[in-house]
């Protein structure tokens, strides 16, 4: 699974920190950014549901 956080949909609202902090980070802006775009299988259910979650829809699969 791979992912990317599109910074122009994004609004710093931190759900998918929340849910899945190993994949997830805020920027000193306070938006959001992947720490990998490479999901390892163990963090795939929660990076989808953060998917799923996010308010922005700006979590985007490749």
């Amino acid at each position: 699974m791979k992912i990317w956080v599109d910074d122009g949909f994004c609004r710093g609202h931190g759900m998918c920190l929340t849910l899945c902090p190993e994949v997830f980070t805020l920027t000193d802006d306070g938006y959001a950014e992947a720490i990998t775009s490479d999901i390892p299988p163990e963090f795939e259910a929660a990076t989808r549901e953060a998917i799923e979650c996010c308010p922005e829809q700006a979590i985007k699969e490749r």
